[in-house]
């Protein structure tokens, strides 16, 4: 006699977390296409960059005014999901 025995493997897959307000805008620019790809790219440098734009550092663009709209501790939730999104 012959006996089938059928194993289910669950595994477990890390949560995704929700975007902080304001992160899931970011993709739309900086999904490719021109400007620079922010996924992947280390939590400290874009909450840095963010952070530059914030105080009116840097060069003029579109990022100053976006900045300045978010605190340091949103700039830096912000920074930490764009750093981990794919």
């Amino acid at each position: 006699m012959r006996i089938c025995v059928a194993l289910s493997v669950m595994v477990a897959l890390p949560a995704v977390a929700a975007p902080p307000p304001g992160a899931s805008s970011c993709a739309g620019c900086h999904g490719g296409g021109g400007m620079p790809v922010l996924a992947g790219q280390p939590a400290e440098a874009i909450a840095g960059a963010m952070l530059a734009y914030k105080a009116g550092q840097g060069s003029p663009t579109v990022m100053d005014r976006i900045a300045r709209g978010f605190t340091e501790a949103e700039i830096r939730a912000i920074a930490a999901w764009v750093a981990v999104s794919r």
